[in-house]
C-alpha cells in the first residue's frame, strides 16, 4: 500500500537530489553513552590518585637506561618556561601606550601550578576511568606528531629549547598535556558507545575522588618517583616540511572537526601563538564555546565555557594583548573579557552600554575598545561606545556629524582613528563613511568624491597609511585619511564578485578568500592577493585549499592565513553544510595545508572489528580510520579513491570495505562507479563498471558473505526496483531479478538475514511513500513480498537493524500530520510476521537518525524534525522486553543529523 503525500499534508520536500528534505533560510538551518564519572570529575576539578604507581610513572618494558625523575616543583618551572615562549610571541598592539608586562605580571605561580595540576589530572583520568593511560610510546609519537605536522617550526624550536631540547622533558611537559587533552576530546566527541558505570561502581569512583589541594599534594609526592627511562625518548629532528602520514598504530590524529563544533558567523583572533574561535551557529543552534589553536603544536584546547557569555553570533571581537573581548550579537549588549593564560572569564559591564545589536563593528585602539552600528531591519543604529576593560566602563560616542545609520559596515583602526565605511541603511547600500577620534569624541566624514559605489558585506583592511575596501562586487578602493582622497583598486585578474568573504592584511598584500558569489554554485573557494603597490591581483591556489564556503573567520599569524568555520548551502539540494575544518594558506608558497578532518554528511561508516573506516560525504572524496584501541585518526588513502559523492553505499567484507554509486558533488548524474578499500594496505581498487546497475544514489547494499547486492535508489529520472550483484573475487556484477520485486523506491532499508535481503518502506515516484517491502534469495534470484498484516505505517528515512531473527525498523519521514514518526515494527520473515515496537519513553518523532544493534538492544540516536531541529537524544529498545530506555544527554555529542554511527561489540 502507498501514501500520497499532498501538498496540504506534506511539508514543503523536493522529490529528487535531496529527495524530500526541507530548504531553509539561513536563520532556519537544519539540521555515546558518556564517561559521567571522568567528566564530572575534571569539571570539579578533583585529582584522582591511584594507590600503586600512575600509569605515566611506568615504561613500557624494563629498560638498561638510569630512571630519571622529574617532581612537581620542576614541572612547573618547565611551565613556566613554555609559558615565556608563548608570552614572547603574544601581539602586543603597538597602539597601547603602556609597555609589554613581563610573563610575571600576568601569569601568577599558582596559575603555572593550577595547569600543571590539569594536565597531570587528566592524565590520571585516562587510565582511572578510560583504561588508556598514557604510555611512552604514544608521548614519542606525539612528539613525532607536533614535529611532523607544526607550521611554525621556528616556535617549536624555540619551545623545545626552552626545555633544554631534553627529549624526556619535551616528552612529560610539552607531549603530555596536549595528548592528554586531544584523548580526552576524542573521547567525549566520538561516536564511542560506553557503559555507564553501575551504582556501587559510581559512589566508589565518587568515595575515592580527593580535595584539590589533598589531590595537589599527593601530585607533588608522586612526581618524585621514576617515570620513564631518559633512553626511552628521541627528540625528533624539525624541519621546515610538515607534510606525509603517520603509521597509524603510533599516530594520534587530533582533528579540527574533534575539537570545536562547526559553525559559521563566529568570531576569531589572533593572540601572537594561537588563533580563538568563539560562539557562532551550528546550522540549529547559537554556541557559547570557543577553542583556541596552536599552529606550532597543530592542537586544540577548548575554552572555559565557565562565566561565559551566553550564545550568539554575529557579534564582536577584539585582542588587548592580554585579553579577547567579545560583545553584541543576536541583539544582545553584553559581552565577556577571555583571558588565554588563566581560561577565565569575566562579564564586561552593562552600565551605559550600547544597546543591543548585529552587524556592528569593534575596533581596539590599545586602551578602548571602540563598538558602533548595527542593527536589524528596519531599525539600523548610529550610535556607538568606548569600552575601557582597566575600570570595565562604557562612555558614548559623540552624535554630532555622525555617519547616518547602517549595519554590515567596516571599520579598521589607523592608529589614531576609527574609520566606519559603507554598509546598508534606512536608504539602501551606502558609500560614505566617518573617521572617529576618540581623544577628541569627534567624527569627520570621508569624501565621496571618487568612493566605491554602495555596498555591504564587503571586507576592508589597514595598511598603515590606507584603509582598502572591497567586494559586495569584484570592486574596491584605497582611502588614504590624510589626503581624504579615493583610489580604485583594479579589477584586472581581480577575484570573482562576492561578499561575505573574509580579507587579511599581510603586511604587503590584502588576501581575500571565500564568500558567497553571484553565479552558480553561489560560493566561493578561490581567493586573490591584492598589492596596492603595484595596483595588481594574484589569484590564490585552490589546490588542497578548503571547500566553497561563506560566514567563515580568517586570522594572519605572522606567515600565513588560517580560514576556519563557515557554511555552505547547496541550492540544488536544499541543504545548508556546516564546517568545523579549516586550513592554513602561505602566500610566499602559494600553498594550502588544511588544519584537520573534514566535517561532513551523508557519509558512510563501516565496523571492520578494530577500526572504524568513513568515507565520503558531502563535498568529500576522503575518509579516515579511527582506532578506538588507540583513539587515533589516520587519513585513507587518496590514490586510485573515488571521485566525491554522497547518497552512496558502503559495505565491510572482512577485508575491503566496497563503496558504490552516490550522487557527485555539485552538479551530475548520479554515478556506477565504486572502490574497494583496503585498511591493511591503505589502497583503493576500483570495482568494474562492466554490467553494473545503472548509477543511482539514495539506495541499498548489503554483503552476503560472497557478494555486495545493491538495489533501488534513484537514476537520472526515475526511482527504479533494479539492482546487481557484485563479487569482488571476481570483479564482476551480476543483475538482480526484477520479476515480483518490491516497486522502485529510494530512502528505503535494507538488512542482510544471513540468507535472504529485506528491503522495507521508501519513498516512490510521486511525491508517495510506502510500507511495502520484499525478500530477495539470492540463491534463487527471487523475491517474495513481506507481510502487510500489522505493517508499521507507510515511511521513509527511517532505519532498520537485524538482531539475528528479526528486523526492527523505527521513526522515520511519514504522511502529515504528524510528519515524522516515533513509531516501528519487528518484522519476522520466518513467520512472514510484525509486531509493533512500544511506545512507551519512546524516543521523540524524528528522521534521518541513527541506529545500531548491540546483541540484545537497538540503540536510536540524533536525528532531525522540523518540529524541534536536530537531537542530541536517542533510545535503547529491547525487543525482548518490549521497552525503551532513554540515553543519556550528560556529555552526548552536539545535536546532528545525516551522521553515521557503528557499534564496536564494546
Amino acid at each position: 500500500m502507498k501514501n500520497k503525500l499532498t501538498n496540504q499534508s506534506a511539508p514543503a520536500r523536493q522529490p529528487a537530489r535531496e529527495s524530500f528534505r526541507s530548504s531553509f533560510g539561513e536563520g532556519g538551518f537544519f539540521r555515546p553513552r558518556v564517561l559521567l564519572s571522568l567528566l564530572v570529575c575534571l569539571a570539579a576539578g578533583c585529582f584522582v590518585a591511584s594507590d600503586g604507581l600512575l600509569a605515566f610513572f611506568r615504561t613500557d618494558a624494563p629498560s638498561n637506561h638510569p630512571e630519571r625523575t622529574i617532581t612537581f616543583a620542576e614541572r612547573v618551572a618547565y611551565q613556566r618556561a613554555i609559558e615565556e615562549v608563548y608570552w614572547r610571541h603574544r601581539i602586543w598592539p603597538k597602539e597601547r601606550p603602556d609597555p609589554k608586562p613581563s610573563l610575571d605580571a600576568v601569569m601568577s605561580q599558582a596559575q603555572l601550578e593550577s595547569k600543571v595540576q590539569d594536565y597531570l589530572r587528566k592524565s590520571q583520568a585516562l587510565e582511572d576511568y578510560s583504561q588508556q593511560p598514557i604510555t611512552p610510546g604514544q608521548l614519542q609519537a606525539e612528539m613525532g606528531r607536533m614535529v611532523k605536522n607544526t607550521k611554525q617550526p621556528e616556535v617549536l624550536r624555540e619551545l623545545f629549547e626552552a626545555l633544554g631540547n631534553d627529549p624526556f622533558v619535551i616528552a612529560e611537559c610539552l607531549a603530555r598535556p596536549t595528548l592528554a587533552e586531544g584523548l580526552l576530546r576524542e573521547i567525549n566527541t566520538n561516536k564511542r558507545q560506553v557503559h555507564r558505570p553501575a551504582q556501587g561502581s559510581s559512589q566508589e569512583l565518587h568515595g575515592r575522588k580527593e580535595p584539590l589541594e589533598s589531590g595537589r599534594a599527593t601530585s607533588q609526592k608522586q612526581m618524585t618517583k621514576p617515570v620513564a627511562a631518559a633512553g626511552s625518548y628521541r627528540l625528533p629532528d624539525i624541519t621546515s616540511n610538515s607534510g606525509g602520514r603517520y603509521n597509524p598504530q603510533t599516530d594520534s590524529w587530533l582533528p579540527t572537526n574533534g575539537a570545536l563544533t562547526r559553525r559559521a558567523s563566529h568570531t576569531a583572533i589572533w593572540t601572537g601563538s594561537e588563533m580563538i574561535v568563539w560562539g557562532g551557529y551550528d546550522g540549529t543552534s547559537y554556541t557559547n564555546t570557543g577553542a583556541r589553536y596552536n599552529p606550532a603544536t597543530d592542537g586544540w584546547t577548548m575554552t572555559s565555557t565557565m562565566d561565559a557569555p551566553s550564545a550568539r553570533r554575529q557579534h564582536t571581537a577584539v585582542w588587548t594583548g592580554t585579553e579577547m573581548i567579545i560583545w553584541g550579537g543576536t541583539n544582545d549588549s553584553t559581552g565577556g573579557r577571555y583571558n588565554p593564560a588563566v581560561d577565565m572569564w569575566t562579564a564586561t559591564s552593562t552600565t551605559k552600554a550600547p544597546s543591543a545589536r548585529t552587524g556592528h563593528t569593534a575596533v581596539w585602539t590599545g586602551n578602548e575598545m571602540i563598538v558602533w552600528g548595527g542593527g536589524t531591519y528596519p531599525s539600523y543604529n548610529d550610535t556607538g561606545g568606548r569600552y575601557h576593560p582597566g575600570t570595565d566602563t562604557w562612555t558614548a560616542t559623540s552624535q554630532t556629524n555622525v555617519p547616518a545609520a547602517r549595519t554590515l559596515h567596516t571599520a579598521v583602526w589607523t592608529g589614531s582613528e576609527m574609520m566606519v565605511w559603507g554598509g546598508y541603511g534606512a536608504s539602501g547600500s551606502l558609500n560614505t563613511g566617518g573617521r572617529y577620534d576618540p581623544a577628541a569624541n569627534s567624527w569627520t566624514a570621508t569624501s565621496t568624491t571618487n568612493a566605491p559605489t554602495g555596498r555591504s558585506g564587503h571586507t576592508a583592511i589597514w595598511t598603515g597609511s590606507e584603509m582598502i575596501v572591497w567586494g559586495s562586487g569584484n570592486t574596491g578602493g584605497k582611502y588614504n585619511p590624510a589626503t581624504d582622497t579615493w583610489t580604485a583598486t583594479s579589477t584586472a585578474n581581480a577575484p570573482s564578485s562576492r561578499s561575505n568573504h573574509t580579507a587579511v592584511w599581510t603586511g604587503s598584500q590584502m588576501i581575500v578568500w571565500g564568500g558567497s558569489i553571484f553565479s552558480y554554485p553561489y560560493y566561493a573557494n578561490t581567493g586573490g592577493r591584492y598589492n596596492p603597490e603595484t595596483d595588481t591581483w594574484m589569484a590564490t591556489s585552490t589546490s588542497d585549499g578548503p571547500s566553497a564556503r561563506a560566514a567563515h573567520t580568517a586570522v594572519w599569524s605572522g606567515k600565513e592565513m588560517i580560514v576556519w568555520g563557515g557554511f555552505f548551502f547547496d541550492i540544488s539540494a536544499g541543504t545548508y553544510t556546516y564546517f568545523d575544518n579549516g586550513a592554513r594558506y602561505d602566500p610566499e608558497a602559494d600553498n594550502w595545508v588544511a588544519t584537520g578532518g573534514a566535517s561532513r554528511t551523508n557519509h558512510k561508516a563501516v565496523w571492520t572489528g578494530s577500526e572504524m573506516i568513513v568515507w565520503g560525504g558531502t563535498n568529500d572524496s576522503t575518509g579516515g580510520r579511527y582506532n578506538p584501541t588507540t583513539d587515533s585518526w589516520a587519513g585513507t588513502s587518496i590514490i586510485n579513491a573515488p571521485s566525491a559523492r554522497y547518497y552512496h553505499t558502503a559495505v565491510w567484507t572482512g577485508t575491503e570495505m566496497i563503496i558504490w554509486g552516490g550522487y557527485p558533488f555539485g552538479s551530475g548524474f548520479p554515478l556506477n562507479t565504486g572502490g574497494r578499500y583496503n585498511p591493511a594496505s591503505d589502497s583503493w581498487v576500483a570495482t568494474s563498471a562492466t554490467n553494473a546497475p545503472e548509477g543511482r544514489a539514495s539506495h541499498t547494499a548489503v554483503w552476503s558473505g560472497s557478494e555486495m547486492i545493491v538495489w533501488g535508489g534513484e537514476t537520472f529520472m526515475h526511482f527504479v526496483n533494479t539492482g546487481g550483484r557484485y563479487n569482488p573475487n571476481t570483479d564482476t556484477w551480476t543483475p538482480t531479478s526484477t520479476a515480483n520485486a518490491a516497486g522502485g523506491r529510494v530512502r528505503h532499508t535494507a538488512v542482510w538475514t544471513g540468507t535472504q535481503m529485506i528491503v522495507w518502506g521508501g519513498a516512490l515516484d510521486g511525491f508517495d511513500i510506502t510500507d511495502t517491502g520484499g525478500r530477495y534469495d539470492p540463491s534463487t534470484d527471487s523475491w517474495m513480498a513481506t507481510s502487510m498484516l500489522n505493517v508499521p505505517d507507510a515511511r521513509y528515512e527511517h532505519t532498520a537493524v537485524w538482531t539475528g531473527n528479526e528486523m526492527i525498523v523505527w521513526g522515520g519521514t511519514t504522511i502529515c500530520p504528524p510528519c515524522y514518526s516515533y513509531t516501528g515494527g519487528r518484522y519476522n520473515p520466518n513467520t512472514d510476521s510484525w509486531t509493533a515496537t512500544s511506545i512507551i519513553n519512546v524516543p521523540s518523532s524524528r528522521y534521518d537518525h541513527t541506529a545500531v544493534w548491540t546483541g540484545n538492544e537497538m540503540i536510536v540516536w540524533g536525528g532531525y524534525s522540523q518540529y524541534e531541529g536536530s537531537f542530541n537524544t536517542g533510545g535503547r529498545y529491547s525487543p525482548a522486553a518490549n521497552s525503551w530506555t532513554s540515553t543519556s544527554i550528560v556529555n552526548a555529542p552536539a545535536a546532528r543529523s545525516q551522521h553515521t554511527a557503528v557499534w564496536t561489540g564494546v
